[in-house]
């Protein structure tokens, strides 16, 4: 009865939750204020940073590659929503970027552009084009608000109250589906939704890349260097909660048009 009472509680607010993604105008449900997501985010990201190792941006060109890349798109996006009316989303965002000492193929964006990104990526990256593909399309989960959709629908399963937001950062299971929503601990196990949520970040990613003078085209040619890292061992897309390489370079490869539209080279 918990869980129908709050799923109800969901519906009723649906309205008022309501919101359009950025460039794509997808309408989405997003239960949590942003000012809980970014609470939430500063708190786990400082956590996060305190127990790992971070490498330092004055003396390691790498590190100084990330936070350049990343402040160039951010720049770029900034202008992009002020541009459009939509300043005041990202009024808010105080933006960080750092390189953690970790051999896992990853990075990720937390709600007000707290950025991280493994070293273990940068192989992969090859190049500074290639990381602006990662980090475009990492802060376009959150320019879109995806953690908040996702968290929202974490929430609902685990039956924990939407209403009482300034409780959540103390509820260790709230905090739990926090990380899951930011690929820090895992996914929720939503197929379709988290495949939706990556393949609109690709599209809205590549477009932040080629704002801030990247050139979109370099994102293809990386997501066929991340398929061979693979050697056939990934699981086929219906077991994933992310597309599988083939499917987001056949969708890269229909959005080139529009991106170049915005790509200028620097």
């Amino acid at each position: 009865m918990k869980k129908i009472a709050l799923i109800f509680t969901a519906g009723i607010g649906l309205l008022a939750a309501c919101s359009r993604v950025p460039i794509t105008g997808r309408s989405q449900l997003n239960l949590l204020p942003e000012s809980t997501m970014q609470s939430m985010a500063l708190q786990e990201y400082q956590s996060f940073l305190s127990s790992n190792k971070v490498v330092s941006q004055t003396s390691n060109k790498d590190a100084d590659m990330v936070k350049r890349v990343g402040q160039r798109i951010a720049n770029a996006v900034t202008t992009y929503m002020n541009q459009h009316n939509m300043g005041n989303e990202i009024a808010n965002y105080k933006w960080e970027f750092n390189l953690v000492d970790n051999k896992e193929v990853n990075a990720w964006c937390m709600p007000g552009g707290k950025v991280v990104v493994y070293t273990g990526l940068l192989p992969v990256t090859q190049n500074e084009t290639a990381l602006a593909c990662v980090m475009g399309h990492e802060i376009a989960h959150a320019i879109a608000r995806h953690g908040n959709e996702r968290m929202s629908q974490g929430l609902i399963a685990q039956g924990i109250q939407v209403a009482g937001t300034v409780a959540l950062g103390k509820n260790p299971t709230a905090v739990n589906v926090f990380n899951q929503a930011f690929g820090i601990g895992g996914n929720l196990g939503v197929l379709a939704f988290s495949r939706q949520n990556e393949l609109e970040a690709d599209h809205l990613g590549v477009i932040f890349m080629a704002m801030a003078g990247y050139n979109p085209q370099e994102s293809i040619p990386f997501w066929q260097r991340m398929a061979n890292m693979s050697n056939g061992q990934k699981p086929p897309e219906f077991m994933s909660t992310h597309p599988s390489d083939a499917r987001r370079v056949q969708q890269l490869q229909q959005l080139m048009p529009e991106a170049m539209q915005y790509y200028k080279p620097r």
